[in-house]
């Protein structure tokens, strides 16, 4: 296989804060990407952090809270891609999970969030539907599968609006 046949993934870090049985979801906002749903802490992986660093990153930036890198427990890596989509649509995302941090979360990042809330496992609202299938294995009381795999049918369901009442 020559070089130019492989797929070039985009690695991101996801944070579930746990607090006893509810999660700390943020609203997304203005960001161009599942604007209107719900979502847990997370971010890219910049060039030359590890992922941990960037789950570390990501938390600060977008809650204001501090995790120590050693308090972050994996929970699962997802792989979603878009079989002939897009480079970008090749993802590799990596879950962890923690109960301790330092600080009181809040919304950090206006201009990418605009609520931020506890919300109980079994009770969450419109969650972006891959960050939700993780979520779902935490609600039933489990732990997800150390790799979970997201094939992405079509452009056009690459980015669905929630369901508004």
């Amino acid at each position: 296989m020559n070089a130019p046949d492989r797929t070039h993934l985009v690695a991101a870090a996801y944070v579930v804060l746990r607090r006893r049985d509810e999660v700390l979801l943020q609203l997304r906002n203005g960001t161009g990407y599942m604007d209107g749903y719900w979502a847990v802490l997370a971010g890219h992986v910049d060039l030359g952090e590890s992922v941990v660093d960037a789950a570390v990153r990501e938390v600060r930036e977008e809650s204001g809270v501090v995790v120590a890198p050693e308090d972050l427990e994996p929970l699962t890596t997802l792989h979603r891609f878009e079989p002939g989509g897009p480079p970008v649509e090749q993802r590799c995302d990596v879950f962890f999970e923690t109960r301790r941090w330092s600080g009181s979360p809040r919304v950090a990042e206006p201009d990418k969030a605009s609520a931020m809330a506890w919300f109980p496992l079994d009770a969450l609202p419109e969650v972006v539907p891959h960050e939700r299938l993780v979520l779902d294995h935490l609600a039933d009381g489990g732990r997800p599968p150390a790799v979970l795999v997201v094939r992405t049918a079509a452009p056009a369901d690459r980015y669905p609006a929630p369901d508004v009442a």
